[in-house]
Formats: C-alpha cells, sequence, structure tokens
C-alpha cells in the first residue's frame, strides 16, 4: 500500500499547471493526501475533484482559497469524517479522517503560528486537541493509525538547516517540538528517521529567498505510525524532484 502527502499550496493553481495530473499518473499510490488545497468544490474543476477514476474527499474552510484537504483514493474509504467535532478548529477545514482496510487516516493540516501569539496559541491548542483526537480512536478500536500532512514544527536540529537562526520563530519553537515528542512518546513513529539518520532532507523551502536551490530547508511534512505498524512498514521517503509547490511531497509503502 503507497501511500503519499503533499502540501499543494493551492489545488486549483497546481492543476492548471498540468503538474498534479502528472504527479497522480506517475506516482500509482493507493492514497493521495493533499494539504492547503484553498478551494471549496464548487471552484475546482470535476475531474480535480475524482481525478482518474480516484475518488476524492475534500473538506475545506469557511474562509474561500484558505487552508483545505483532500484525500484521494483508487478505492473509496470504508469512513470519512471532516475534522474533530471541534467548531474552532472544523471551519478551517484541516482534518480527513478516512478507513482504508484496517488503517485509520488522519490527513491533516496543521496550522501556522508564525502570524502572532493568536495564531500560535492556536496551533498549540490545536496540537493538544489532536492528541485527544488520537486517544479517542484508540479507545474505540481504530488503533492501527496512520497520520500525515503539513506538521508546520521541525522535530530536532537536523530537520532544518539553519537551527541556531530560527530557534525563535514558530515552528521551531521548544514548545513545537515538545509536542511531536509528547506524539512519539504516545506510540507513534516517524517514519522518515526509521530509514534516514543523515540531515540535509527537507520538504518546504521559501521561495521568496530561491532557498530550494541552495537546499535551505525544512522538513515540517510528516508520516507518523503507530508502532503496530511499524512491522508492515517498508519504506519512507521525500520526493524533493517534484515541483509545483513550496513543499515536495513525502511517503510511505506499508505491506
Amino acid at each position: 500500500m503507497k501511500l503519499l502527502s503533499w502540501n499543494v499550496n493551492g489545488a486549483r493553481a497546481v492543476w492548471r499547471k498540468g503538474v498534479l495530473q502528472e504527479w497522480l499518473k506517475r506516482q500509482k499510490a493507493d492514497v493521495y493526501c493533499l494539504q492547503e488545497t484553498k478551494a471549496q468544490p464548487d471552484q475546482v474543476d470535476p475531474e480535480l475533484l475524482n481525478p482518474f477514476g480516484c475518488h476524492g474527499e475534500w473538506h475545506w474552510g469557511e474562509k474561500k482559497g484558505y487552508s483545505g484537504v483532500a484525500t484521494i483514493s483508487k478505492a473509496a474509504p470504508a469512513k470519512i469524517e471532516r475534522g474533530f467535532g471541534i467548531p474552532e478548529f472544523d471551519n478551517e477545514g484541516r482534518v480527513l479522517i478516512t478507513k482504508h482496510g484496517d488503517i485509520t487516516l488522519f490527513n491533516v493540516y496543521f496550522p501556522n503560528g508564525k502570524k502572532d501569539a493568536v495564531r500560535l496559541r492556536f496551533k498549540m491548542d490545536f496540537y493538544h486537541s489532536f492528541l485527544k483526537v488520537l486517544e479517542r480512536y484508540r479507545e474505540q478500536g481504530d488503533d492501527k493509525i496512520v497520520i500525515c500532512g503539513d506538521v508546520n514544527t521541525a522535530h530536532e536540529e537536523i530537520d532544518l538547516a539553519r537551527p541556531k537562526e530560527n530557534s525563535g520563530i514558530s515552528g521551531f519553537l521548544p514548545a513545537e517540538r515538545a509536542w511531536i515528542d509528547k506524539l512519539l512518546a504516545a506510540g507513534f513513529i516517524d517514519t522518515f528517521r526509521e530509514f534516514e539518520k543523515d540531515p540535509d532532507h527537507y520538504t518546504w523551502w521559501d521561495q521568496q529567498s530561491r532557498a530550494r536551490e541552495r537546499n535551505v530547508g525544512w522538513r515540517i511534512d510528516y508520516f507518523f505510525i503507530s508502532r503496530n505498524l511499524r512491522p508492515r512498514l517498508k519504506a519512507a521517503f521525500i520526493q524533493t524532484e517534484v515541483l509545483g509547490s513550496d513543499h515536495c511531497p513525502v511517503g510511505i509503502e506499508l505491506a
């Protein structure tokens, strides 16, 4: 089972460029998770809603052109939920929860906290609420869990090119990094680090400074899995060659 995740920074834009179509056709994955789609269904080309015979599920915010996620799969998911059931967060269209076989998949576009203290508090509240949601799912028997998306935080110094310069900036604050520690302590695995221990592997680059050309980036897009899925994890990777967004896709393969 191949799963891919990509913050496309505007689904309509990458579709118009032909980038998204090319990527979808070339990958032949079972599930594609998109974040920052910035589109409501009535704004989207019908071919994009359910591309190439796949089944598309979308969640969007009240504000047009902002946030949003989409999960596109070869087979329709057995179960679909939009959001946490918390209006404060769900109004921004950041979460799709789908069931694929015995796996519960969370496609999440986590908030960015760089704007101001209010948004940083929103981000941290979202983080902590998400841990409670995960616990609720486990208690109801959905214990084989995959989490993917733009987490908007680099976990360790190895996960960004300039850790010292960014130590006081949202995205690498101690409290944000500590939340990832809590997620791992709660029984989840950072899949990429199971296979790659070296630095210089990033998923986001600042476009204004042309940072991608110099590989001055951040690894803020992840696939986390519950520990009980570790025996089924065959690969985890970053597709730095895929252009079209300020992020690149990440993926995993599960038996």
